[in-house]
């Protein structure tokens, strides 16, 4: 037992070199977005889906997530997501009160009405 301890894994060069080349790839591909002058939803949506999988092998492969214990992996990722729910969350209550006032504020300048 005592052979093993301080030993540490060596993971092969090859990973991080193919790592390094999707990623690389992602990005040519995020720049062909605006290269091909995509514009509205897609181009949203295809520049959010390569920045999400560049952030996802990095964080597996360069900052060895792929490679740690379950509960490590939960410790690190769930509070970042639980608080992307409360900003959604916030962002549709923020939503709703705008519309709210849009709607209200139109009906008062239509009618003449003042509280």
């Amino acid at each position: 037992m005592a052979a093993h301890e301080g030993t540490t894994t060596q993971h092969p060069i090859k990973i991080y070199l193919w790592i390094w080349l999707l990623l690389f790839v992602f990005s040519a591909f995020s720049y062909l977005v605006d290269y091909l002058h995509l514009q509205g939803m897609l181009r949203w949506s295809l520049i959010l889906l390569f920045m999400f999988l560049k952030a996802g092998f990095i964080i597996a492969i360069f900052m060895h997530m792929k490679w740690e214990r379950l509960a490590l992996k939960l410790v690190i990722l769930v509070p970042p997501l639980c608080l992307l729910v409360l900003i959604a969350l916030m962002a549709i209550e923020g939503d709703y009160t705008f519309l709210t006032r849009g709607t209200s504020f139109t009906q008062e300048q239509v009618t003449g009405e003042h509280h």
